[in-house]
């Protein structure tokens, strides 16, 4: 099939029934909207090294969860520009000169139901969404009993983490898991930390200060241990399946999935 990158996203969008924010920091964030798609690379973050991997593989359109220059708003990228910074100037040549056209897809894939990220992630692990908890954005998953120790080890080893870490104590049981990948916030983690039934929770990225501490003294009291697994290794293996949906919607047409390597190297 032929398309623009405009009508990719205007295909995609309407066929996995994606709604639009009011406001969102989704769609087309650099490159000509009207560029032929030659093929299509995903990713969660597209670094430097994931722009490369994406020209290598013959993809002109890349798809990325988070901001390509930064800042998630994009509120920063003014600034980047009138300082002159060269990574900002680096990575905007990159695209330039090799044409590629940047489509943001966070939001509408956050709203989706079950939450796309949530959902591709849980079935990484083996794990399935309960859908009372999927329909209503609060994703949790009853999974083979284990201790928070071994739940660390495995989210670890299954999400590819350099950087897990955990709260609690280790041989707590563990049989009912909630998630809460990316970065939430302290509001959300707590919520999710206190809910019945909640043995442990799985986040991404957390402030230290905020929910690991309360986490900490949660756990002190008897409460869910806490499972921080790095904010793109949690959200992985959720556009590898946005990735996978996309090439049903686009039958021949190269959609490859680019994995971001974890970005922080554990000494």
């Amino acid at each position: 099939m032929t398309c623009t990158a405009a009508e990719l996203v205007t295909r995609t969008t309407s066929a996995l029934r994606l709604r639009a924010r009011p406001t969102t920091v989704d769609g087309l964030v650099a490159g000509d909207p009207s560029a032929v798609v030659r093929g299509v690379a995903v990713t969660t973050l597209a670094s430097l090294e994931v722009l490369d991997r994406a020209v290598a593989v013959g993809a002109n359109v890349v798809v990325t969860h988070e901001p390509l220059f930064y800042d998630h708003q994009g509120a920063a990228t003014a600034d980047l520009v009138r300082e002159s910074d060269p990574v900002h100037a680096a990575k905007a040549a990159l695209v330039a000169e090799h044409g590629l056209v940047v489509w943001r897809m966070h939001d509408a894939w956050h709203d989706r139901r079950p939450d796309g990220i949530d959902d591709g992630t849980a079935r990484a692990l083996g794990w399935t969404l309960d859908p009372q908890g999927a329909a209503t954005g609060v994703a949790w998953c009853d999974v083979p009993t284990t201790t928070v120790g071994a739940l660390a080890r495995h989210v670890a080893d299954t999400l590819g983490s350099t950087q897990t870490r955990y709260v609690g104590d280790p041989h707590r049981t563990v049989r009912r898991v909630g998630l809460d990948l990316g970065f939430r916030g302290f509001a959300r983690n707590r919520a999710l930390l206190g809910s019945a039934g909640i043995d442990a929770v799985v986040v991404g990225e957390a402030h230290e200060w905020e929910t690991v501490s309360y986490a900490t003294d949660r756990a002190r009291l008897g409460g869910a241990g806490l499972v921080v697994a790095g904010h793109l290794p949690s959200e992985q293996a959720g556009m590898r399946l946005f990735a996978d949906e996309l090439r049903a919607v686009v039958p021949g047409l190269p959609v490859a999935f680019l994995p971001t390597p974890d970005l922080l190297t554990a000494v």
